[in-house]
């Protein structure tokens, strides 16, 4: 759907942009209510759609999918996308509600708790100043019925927001996205943690265990028990599979290149 430079990664279509270019692009979509959503995509949403091909899929059907992750970021770099950094969907969400603050359009929240979402409603207002919220809801963790799920939908669309961030995790949170879309006139952007992180219920990675592709360890150590499978598993997974398309691409890069003279 994206018309970004992109590229393939096991299967999941990563797109080259920016904080700018994305901010840009949600303002286009918002303000012609254009029914769409965005993943932000690290190794944990790349590996799960390489195994489930349903949700490689839904990855596949978003309006824009940054690269959230240091190894996404490198991996766009080693394909040739030189300039790529890194699109973190905390920061994204950040980066909108600044423009959205700005330029007047309402935004929604859509996960957590009824308590998390007092506190990052809070946060958002005070480094935000100006910025409406429209609306807030915190579904139950099981799965909605049907017509509990069309009544939130309805919340949201009789709440005038034009973009909804949606905090219910990988890959709830993309399957739900993929399902409204064309229900709802509204940009839809997946930011996971963002919801625990700026409530305060999660502490972030140091901006330097970031930069340098150690945040999982940082978040390991904080939730061995919860994230252990995400990324003892997943991990040295990924650096295999996508070594193993590298090397293909690189040949077929090399067998070209000689084809040609």
């Amino acid at each position: 759907m994206s018309n970004s430079d992109s590229r393939v990664i096991l299967g999941s279509r990563v797109d080259a942009t920016s904080y700018a270019d994305a901010c840009d692009r949600i303002q286009a979509w918002a303000t012609t209510q254009t029914s769409c959503y965005i993943v932000a995509a690290n190794v944990h949403v790349v590996m799960t759609a390489h195994w489930q091909p349903a949700y490689q899929q839904v990855v596949n059907g978003a309006a824009l999918v940054t690269p959230d992750g240091m190894p996404l970021v490198w991996a766009l770099r080693s394909l040739g996308v030189v300039a790529q950094s890194r699109v973190y969907g905390p920061d994204l969400m950040a980066a909108w509600c600044s423009r959205a603050a700005a330029i007047g359009l309402p935004i929604y929240l859509y996960g957590g708790t009824e308590a998390m979402l007092e506190k990052l409603q809070s946060f958002l207002q005070t480094r935000f100043p100006g910025l409406s919220i429209a609306g807030s809801h915190a579904p139950p963790f099981r799965p909605l019925s049907p017509a509990e799920e069309a009544a939130d939908v309805e919340r949201i669309r009789q709440s005038g927001a034009t973009v909804v961030f949606v905090g219910l995790g990988c890959p709830k949170q993309e399957e739900w996205m993929a399902r409204q879309q064309g229900k709802l006139p509204a940009v839809a952007i997946g930011v996971g943690a963002a919801f625990s992180f700026y409530s305060g219920e999660v502490k972030q990675a140091p901006r330097w265990m970031m930069g340098v592709g150690l945040e999982w360890l940082y978040r390991f150590v904080a939730e061995p028990r919860r994230l252990w499978q995400r990324y003892l598993v997943n991990n040295p997974a990924f650096i295999v599979l996508f070594g193993c398309q590298w090397l293909g691409w690189r040949n077929g890069q090399f067998f070209g290149k000689h084809r040609q003279v």
